[in-house]
């Protein structure tokens, strides 16, 4: 039996995908044994760019980026219908903002920025978990919050500057935003079916099971208020996670676009 290397981030979405997975609730791939690690995206992209894992979750943008050592899958990502990332801050004055810290150089969420904030900036890179407290400290003027904690940036007394989700609904004409996608190296191709089919088994059981899965999404949740992490999953365990389609391409074609020409495809 082989070794199946998977990785995926600890946010409410990717855990309980795969949790059924994870957990035997669902029969592994056949002729493999399925290994789970969990990592931060932005370990992951780094973990992608490395080619570390044989399938794992990464930021689209970078995603986009490794097309020529894996194949994006049609099912397991995380795209935004309504939700996205938040620039926030303390203050409501968007014209002293100097210093920003962002979940990674790797991530959608900082790539969109670029994009849409119309002020240079510096980008301090750190931990999605870090980043409000880095606000609160005054060790940035301002915090890109993805996963969880943007959506709970009021309770925690910040002022939202921009909604990336809404700026992509507007940008493009309410496409899903793609934040998220499932990676498969290369060298599996001839299974590309079967570990597609064994990641929406494992979304429909966690859909008849949820009561079975949700310890475990709680267990690596970064806010544990259990409304908080039941709107996390609303938000980006949607029919795109099943499969995204045409749609959905279109999507990951416009955001591919808005990266640029300077990066290889």
């Amino acid at each position: 039996m082989k070794h199946f290397k998977i990785a995926i981030s600890t946010c409410p979405n990717d855990i309980f995908i795969f949790a059924p997975w994870i957990l035997g609730l669902v029969s592994d791939l056949k002729e493999q044994i399925s290994l789970f690690s969990f990592y931060d995206v932005e370990e992951l992209n780094t973990f992608a760019f490395k080619e570390k894992f044989d399938l794992l979750k990464v930021s689209a943008a970078t995603g986009l980026r490794l097309a020529n050592k894996y194949v994006i899958l049609s099912c397991g990502g995380a795209f935004g219908v309504t939700d996205g990332p938040k620039l926030v801050s303390l203050s409501k004055d968007s014209s002293r903002i100097k210093t920003i810290a962002v979940p990674g150089l790797n991530t959608t969420a900082y790539f969109l920025l670029q994009k849409a904030w119309d002020r240079s900036f510096e980008a301090v890179p750190m931990l999605f978990c870090d980043i409000p407290k880095a606000i609160e400290t005054g060790q940035v003027d301002a915090g890109l919050l993805i996963h969880e904690t943007a959506l709970v940036y009021k309770e925690k007394g910040f002022h939202l500057l921009l909604d990336l989700g809404q700026w992509w609904a507007n940008y493009t004409g309410h496409l899903p935003l793609p934040l998220g996608v499932i990676l498969l190296h290369k060298k599996y191709s001839p299974v590309k079916q079967e570990v597609q089919s064994k990641i929406q088994e494992s979304l429909e059981t966690a859909h008849k099971k949820t009561g079975d899965v949700l310890p475990l999404v709680s267990s690596f949740a970064k806010e544990l208020d259990e409304d908080t992490i039941k709107k996390h999953i609303d938000a980006y365990v949607n029919r795109y996670s099943f499969d995204y389609g045409e749609v959905g391409r279109q999507a990951l074609e416009t955001l591919k676009t808005i990266m640029g020409k300077k990066f290889v495809f």
